[in-house]
């Protein structure tokens, strides 16, 4: 009996620690909270930031009820109002009833969009300024004092303070009108801030340490090239030697670290806007964005939000446009108040050349391309294998996956103490991983046979390696096959200058159209972007580092990251040059200078070849020089903005609640719809639906910023088959009271079967300046 109670006793205690942890556990569930995004538009102006505080954690307070949960992880309190805090979804479901708040989203991770190229840029001015100011006065005090005092903000992975980049010699104090400062942390004081490196802030709390200093690289490298002050015998050990600069290197730098070991944030993005506006910076330049298979609307991106307030506070936004190119509709960062970068190539290649042994001293040479640091000498000395011809006796090895350079079908055996060759595609394990994988094979070299051809030079520190298309590899595979014993060798890399054709737009930088509206034409405006030099962090544990060498200090990287500090560097000195610019009027000067045409004074192309668009360039590349005098803006504020919220589909109220800029008796127009979003007075047109509604009329608004009261522009119109574009009046006569002038464009069909994108551009000219609009129309 007793044994049958103890049985008992000991079940029911089973039962209700069984019960316990199923009730734990389903709380748990209950329990489970994520970081969200409370958007609640503009902050009232009478509102102290101490007051909007108090105002979120009382709106959080009346959802959130235990104690534990009611702490804010950010107030946003200086260019905008809301909060993000860990909620349930039930509770972010009750604040998002409140009248006051504009959205409520989960906090999203984004992603980062990872010298010569400034004189690749003034040599292409020089080829068509359509400037007063010559190529040549960028070398002369003048343009060197070009930027002081301009405060460029980078949203990024932080900065590497003691890089000769951010050295401040020669600069003056900064003006008082900065209100940052630089965090403190246990590898980071204010003493690692100057007068180049201004401002330093971090909001990666979790990241170990929480500090504005760079870990990553990243940081480092896009604040160079925005900012970074002129550095002479830099290179990338030995690579790419020359002086490393940065586009505005009189200007100030402020970096908000947003990025860390678990990506970038929008919560932190946020917060790094809304202090950035407080501080005082003149120009953001952010090389971040989402997803292209998950973009949110413009209420719901933490991206487009901050823009939007730093705009209206007129603060240029510089964006990268992403790396999912070439994929048609791939543009992240789609805003019109930001300007968003493509990325081109400039005319430096990388040179690492494959050698095969031939008779008596006729080696034969094959052009191949990547960075590394050959030590396998340069004659034809070492034996040379085809992965397929190092098919392993396995039933899961075939000639495919062999000649793929599989692991699985490869006999270690025959690849030891040989280069190895591998043909290689987008589908195949990444290119760094497969030579890694080689090498710890005994590999002593590999070529990879690309199927696409690549304008990136790729890395390899550790071991030779050099890759050719697959278009180009007929005579390798011609040479293995015709003799028993294939020698060769993989030359060090050498760097190739006034390569052509250049620029080329590169196959990664993302295409247009935008997916959120047709009617506006992004990206914006291109820069370089490929194999781009500049500042490094110093560290000995890095893996870029080649074996027995030093940190170098610098560092080649690519991507629409790099070209994004590209154009933040331009919009600083423009800035600088016009102070009272508003930035749509900035983004202007550098949209309608840009340059169409390669150094082979031809039409620009892709680096695969095609004919380039301005779905992949925007309006062209970046003129540096000819963008501090363009003669004609198209200048925008608050309001067009607001009337393109009304347009996309925003109602009056809640364009009232985002925009401090909305007056009292601010109503969106009720003919309200997204072909008139078309009409936004921007440096470019876009239309869609033209095979629907046949005709289209758009205006525009022009403003003389030239030092001529009196000056007449005549207007060229560049028409693709199929439309018929007019443009009245065609001629603009500015005068010193007619500083505004309006003109409208007609887009007719006179073909019925357009179905495709067709571009054109508008130019006005007065003989000095050319003032140059793309145009694209679509027929859905």
């Amino acid at each position: 009996m007793f044994g049958s109670m103890k049985f008992l006793l000991i079940s029911n205690i089973v039962t209700l620690f069984l019960a316990l942890f199923l009730l734990s556990l389903a709380n748990g569930m209950e329990e489970k909270k994520d970081v969200y995004i409370v958007y609640m538009g503009a902050a009232a102006p009478a509102s102290s930031p101490e007051t909007l505080t108090q105002t979120h954690l009382q709106l959080l307070t009346s959802v959130v009820k235990r104690q534990e949960h009611q702490k804010l992880i950010h107030s946003y309190k200086h260019g905008f109002s809301g909060f993000a805090a860990r909620l349930s979804k039930e509770e972010a479901l009750a604040i998002s009833q409140n009248q006051d708040v504009i959205s409520v989203f989960v906090d999203p991770v984004y992603q980062l969009h990872t010298t010569r190229s400034w004189d690749f840029l003034q040599l292409q001015s020089s080829l068509k300024s359509g400037s007063t100011l010559r190529a040549n006065e960028t070398d002369n005090g003048l343009f060197s004092k070009v930027g002081e005092d301009t405060i460029i903000g980078l949203l990024d992975t932080g900065i590497w303070p003691e890089s000769p980049s951010f050295s401040d010699k020669g600069m003056r104090p900064l003006k008082k009108r900065w209100n940052g400062k630089c965090d403190k942390a246990n590898d980071f004081n204010s003493s690692n801030c100057n007068m180049k490196l201004i401002g330093a802030r971090s909001y990666k709390p979790d990241d170990n340490p929480n500090s504005p200093r760079d870990y990553d690289g990243h940081g480092t490298h896009t604040s160079s090239i925005a900012g970074g002050a002129a550095v002479s015998d830099a290179s990338y050990y030995g690579v790419a030697a020359g002086t490393a600069k940065g586009g505005s290197p009189a200007s100030r730098i402020a970096v908000y670290k947003v990025c860390g070991n678990f990506g970038c944030t929008g919560s932190s993005i946020l917060a790094a806007f809304d202090d950035a506006i407080a501080d005082g910076v003149d120009v953001l330049s952010i090389s971040i964005g989402g997803y292209i298979f998950d973009k949110p609307d413009f209420n719901k991106d933490p991206i487009a939000i901050g823009s939007f307030h730093a705009v209206e506070k007129n603060v240029i936004v510089v964006c990268s446009a992403g790396n999912d190119g070439p994929s048609t509709g791939s543009v992240l960062n789609e805003a019109p108040w930001i300007i968003t970068v493509a990325a081109t190539t400039i005319d430096r290649k990388f040179d690492s050349d494959i050698l095969l042994l031939g008779t008596g001293s006729n080696n034969k040479a094959i052009k191949g391309q990547a960075i590394n640091f050959s030590n396998l000498g340069k004659s034809p000395t070492h034996p040379l294998v085809y992965g397929r011809s190092a098919k392993s006796n396995s039933n899961s090895s075939t000639d495919q996956s062999a000649s793929h350079c599989d692991m699985q079908s490869l006999d270690e055996k025959k690849i030891k103490g040989k280069i190895v060759v591998c043909k290689h595609n987008d589908e195949d394990i990444r290119s760094d991983v497969l030579v890694e994988l080689l090498k710890d094979l005994g590999a002593i070299g590999v070529i990879l046979v690309n199927y696409q051809q690549n304008s990136v030079a790729s890395t390899y520190v550790d071991i030779p390696v050099t890759e050719i298309p697959l278009q180009a590899a007929d005579e390798l595979f011609t040479y293995i096959n015709s003799t028993k014993k294939p020698i060769a060798t993989i030359l060090p890399t050498i760097s190739v200058t006034e390569y052509k054709p250049a620029p080329q737009i590169a196959y990664f930088s993302s295409r247009g159209p935008s997916s959120l509206t047709k009617n506006i034409l992004k990206p914006d405006i291109a820069a370089p972007g490929v194999n781009i030099l500049a500042g490094w962090p110093l560290r000995n544990s890095s893996s870029d580092i080649p074996p027995g060498k030093k940190p170098s200090g610098f560092n080649l990287q690519s991507g629409t990251s790099m070209s994004c500090p590209h154009i933040a560097g331009v919009a600083a000195n423009i800035k600088s040059w016009n102070p009272k610019w508003s930035a749509s009027a900035v983004r202007s000067a550098i949209m309608t200078t840009a340059i169409l045409m390669n150094n082979n004074k031809r039409q620009l192309t892709t680096d695969l070849g095609s004919t380039a668009t301005p779905y992949d360039f925007g309006a062209g590349e970046v003129n540096p020089i000819a963008a501090l005098q363009p003669g004609l803006v198209y200048d925008a504020g608050p309001e067009d903005y607001l009337l393109f919220l009304c347009n996309y589909g925003y109602n009056t109220s809640t364009i009232k609640s985002i925009s401090n800029s909305a007056l009292v008796g601010f109503e969106c127009p009720k003919n309200s719809s997204k072909d008139l979003i078309s009409s936004l007075n921007y440096p470019s047109i876009a239309i869609s639906n033209l095979h629907r509604i046949k005709k289209k009329i758009v205006s525009r608004t022009l403003t003389n910023v030239g030092a001529e009261e009196e000056i007449t522009y005549v207007v060229s119109v560049q028409s693709p088959v199929g439309v018929d574009v007019k443009v009245v009046p065609e001629k603009l006569q500015f005068t010193k009271k007619s500083k505004k002038l309006s003109y409208q464009v007609t887009f007719s069909v006179k073909d019925s079967s357009l179905t495709n994108e067709l571009f054109g551009w508008i130019t006005w000219s007065d003989g000095k300046h050319l003032v140059r609009s793309p145009y694209v129309i679509s027929s859905k």
